[in-house]
């Protein structure tokens, strides 16, 4: 599987095309997302839309599985027949492998749980100085964890240290990779990086004009 996800690792000309679409696409997201100023929940689905959008433009959707029935957790499509989970995070911060406010189904899912997909995984650092970057930081980028290393970081961490449930007496809201096992995610040797320099672009954009030119429609 990792091989045909790696494929947006190897063509020179998508690369490109990715560092220069992947922020101002989710830029549009967030402004899609946002009321006040305040970026909501829902732009997660936007991003990953959008990355699923980039899997039907490389790979053609016949290829590109979306309509699936909720049985995994972290199964977000299947490429070519093969499970695949995509996630987005901003900075350096855990990855929710499982949404649910049901305290007993969050432990039980952490008792059972063994990585399952690969993970595409964009990893955003907006405005990222390039002063910065030159000192070594890594500006964030996209990312294709193959199963084989997430399941190598949970033996070395341990399920304690790899999967974070929340804590009594909040209100829940799944369970989570943990910070420290994404930070080995993502600097393990045999996952593939594509660097990406997170800039803003000024757009103008209003999220409620395609709607209102669809009502304007006869």
């Amino acid at each position: 599987m990792a091989s045909r996800l790696g494929e947006l690792f190897e063509d020179a000309v998508l690369k490109e095309k990715i560092k220069k679409k992947l922020p101002f696409l989710f830029n549009i997201a967030e402004l899609e997302s946002s009321r006040a100023g305040k970026v909501g929940m829902e732009v997660g689905s936007l991003r990953e839309r959008i990355l699923i959008a980039l899997l039907i433009y490389k790979f053609r959707e016949a290829n590109v599985e979306k309509e699936l029935p909720i049985t995994s957790p972290e199964l977000d499509i299947r490429l070519f027949g093969s499970p695949v989970s995509i996630k987005t995070i901003t900075g350096v911060s855990g990855v929710k492998v499982i949404w649910t406010v049901d305290a007993k189904k969050a432990r039980e899912f952490y008792e059972n749980y063994e990585p399952s997909c690969d993970v595409l995984l964009a990893q955003i650092k907006w405005e990222m100085q390039q002063t910065e970057i030159a000192r070594g930081k890594h500006p964030g980028g996209l990312f294709l964890i193959p199963v084989e290393v997430q399941q190598r970081v949970l033996q070395e961490l341990g399920k304690d240290n790899y999967l974070k449930l929340p804590k009594v007496g909040t209100n829940p809201r799944g369970v989570e990779i943990s910070k420290e096992g994404v930070v080995r995610w993502l600097t393990d040797k045999e996952t593939k990086s594509l660097p990406i320099v997170w800039t803003r672009v000024s757009i103008t954009y209003d999220p409620y004009k395609r709607w209102v030119d669809y009502w304007k429609d006869d």
